[in-house]
């Protein structure tokens, strides 16, 4: 069965009368070539893409986010893109559910939905679960951020250890967001976060065959990261967070701020850094990134891995094969 798009091979995601529930991920360290990958690999078969990227989640965040442009967006479907804007949160909750809506109305279509991105919160969330926690609550938040402006960070981490001991140990009181965030999640339902969390939630019931682009050179891998950083200021990223900073009500606490090189650009525009500064900074945090993408990725059980973003490598896996099978 072939797709009239593109001339795209549509693969069946049937074995017999029952649909099989499958999906693909494609992950690994920022500026590794996933998503040059994904919509290589959409140029040949039928898939849709749902981004796996709490930066790409922000409306307005384009430059430092690498996200795929509209053309791209418009000959490739991608879900999970703009759906927020930057001054208000995205969680890993929100993307779960968000992403199992996604993945049903692909597979509805006839298509592979395939994820792709290196927020691997998320992706370790989707497949494992996360606890039932509230929603965010726009009036506790402004709350907590106001006693936090007129007592101090230290003052509510005394609180949290109160009410959330356990949380309170993990969670310094310079992890404002976290902090924040768990005496919201107090305020509201009565109960601790680390209560919440150890009652847990089942995972998707999805069956992700899951690819990482692992680089057998992390000096390249470097030098791409910077490459693409200069890339991102010679196209206007300063610009861009000045019309950001213009649109929105947006402060250095909120998670779409704290993003690499979106928060090294904010520090640029407060006087905290110079040009050279600024880029120097952010090209060894998103270094950082990248190490710990790395470490979490060395722990996940049956990852396929390929040294590079090349689609033949990526074919080899036997499966991926098994889910990209002619129908």
């Amino acid at each position: 069965m072939v797709s009239a798009q593109l001339g795209r091979t549509r693969w069946a995601f049937y074995e017999g009368p029952i649909a099989l529930k499958t999906a693909l991920v494609i992950t690994g360290p920022t500026a590794c070539g996933k998503s040059a990958l994904a919509f290589e690999l959409a140029q040949r078969f039928d898939i849709e893409i749902i981004s796996v990227d709490s930066a790409q989640v922000y409306q307005g965040m384009d430059l430092g986010t690498a996200k795929p442009s509209t053309q791209q967006q418009n000959q490739v479907p991608h879900h999970i893109i703009d759906v927020r804007s930057p001054d208000q949160p995205y969680t890993a909750f929100d993307f779960c559910q968000d992403a199992e809506i996604a993945m049903a109305e692909i597979r509805g279509r006839g298509r592979l939905p395939v994820l792709v991105g290196g927020t691997m919160l998320y992706l370790k969330a989707l497949r494992e679960g996360l606890a039932r926690l509230p929603r965010a609550d726009e009036a506790v938040r402004a709350q907590v951020l106001a006693e936090a402006d007129q007592l101090g960070w230290n003052t509510l981490h005394q609180e949290l250890l109160k009410v959330d001991p356990e949380a309170g140990k993990r969670i310094k009181p310079s992890d404002t967001q976290r902090l924040q965030r768990a005496l919201e999640i107090y305020r509201l339902t009565g109960r601790s976060m680390s209560e919440l969390i150890q009652e847990g939630q089942q995972g998707t019931t999805t069956a992700m065959t899951e690819v990482a682009i692992i680089p057998s050179s992390r000096s390249a891998l470097h030098e791409g990261i910077a490459l693409r950083f200069r890339q991102m200021l010679d196209q206007g990223l300063v610009l861009e967070v000045e019309g950001l900073k213009r649109d929105y009500d947006l402060h250095e606490d909120l998670p779409s701020m704290k993003a690499v090189g979106y928060r090294q650009v904010w520090q640029y525009l407060g006087g905290q850094l110079s040009a050279e500064g600024l880029f120097e900074k952010a090209v060894v945090a998103t270094r950082q990134l990248a190490k710990r993408q790395l470490t979490w990725l060395r722990s996940w059980p049956e990852l396929q891995q390929i040294s590079e973003p090349a689609l033949d490598q990526l074919l080899k896996i036997d499966k991926v094969g098994n889910i990209l099978r002619r129908g």
